[in-house]
């Protein structure tokens, strides 16, 4: 193991990737992105009491239901970017990429819950002081309490995702050789 970093492709996760010739290894990456060991673990560990049961719908039912939109959809983006701009070029920067959308998406859809949930208590209410008190509790607890936490959960979701994206579904990419004899075409490196 390299001891010294003396250039910034020395650092750990800085070496250039490219997509692997089989689509086999995307899928394989998808798929154990998609099954984050925490999820899959208390599922073993503590079935679900509720498996479709509208707002009493497990909340690990619902991570999973968005990972499996989710991991998919940030590989095809990446690609779509990669064929676009060539970024991101390393695992590093790919591992990123699913952390930071993965992040920004949990603290989306934990907004949106906070807001459907006091919007339905809110209509639920026999008067409007009790509909403003049900809001009010709702969107502190859903909002404010547990935007925090989503985002923690995201985050972490996005990191095992990322994780298996940058290592399964990329390799290393060759040096690009010089042309130093002028004897290559213009596609060389």
């Amino acid at each position: 193991m390299k001891t010294r970093f003396e250039r910034p492709e020395d650092l750990p996760g800085q070496r250039q990737v490219t997509w692997r010739p089989s689509g086999g290894w995307i899928a394989l990456a998808a798929v154990l992105g998609i099954a984050w060991p925490p999820l899959i673990l208390t599922f073993i560990k503590w079935p679900p009491q509720t498996w479709i049961d509208g707002l009493n719908t497990d909340w690990r039912i619902l991570v999973l239901a968005v990972g499996v939109v989710a991991v998919p959809a940030c590989l095809w983006l990446l690609a779509k970017e990669r064929e676009r701009t060539g970024r991101p070029a390393t695992r590093l920067g790919i591992v990123w990429r699913f952390m930071f959308y993965g992040g920004l998406l949990a603290a989306a859809l934990q907004a949106f819950n906070a807001l459907v949930l006091s919007g339905i208590g809110a209509a639920r209410s026999a008067d409007i002081g009790q509909a403003l008190g049900y809001a009010e509790t709702a969107l502190l607890i859903f909002g404010v309490g547990g935007v925090p936490l989503a985002i923690l959960v995201g985050i972490s979701y996005a990191l095992w995702a990322g994780l298996c994206a940058a290592f399964l579904a990329f390799m290393p990419r060759n040096a690009p050789v010089r042309n130093r004899l002028g004897v290559m075409g213009s596609d060389a490196g």
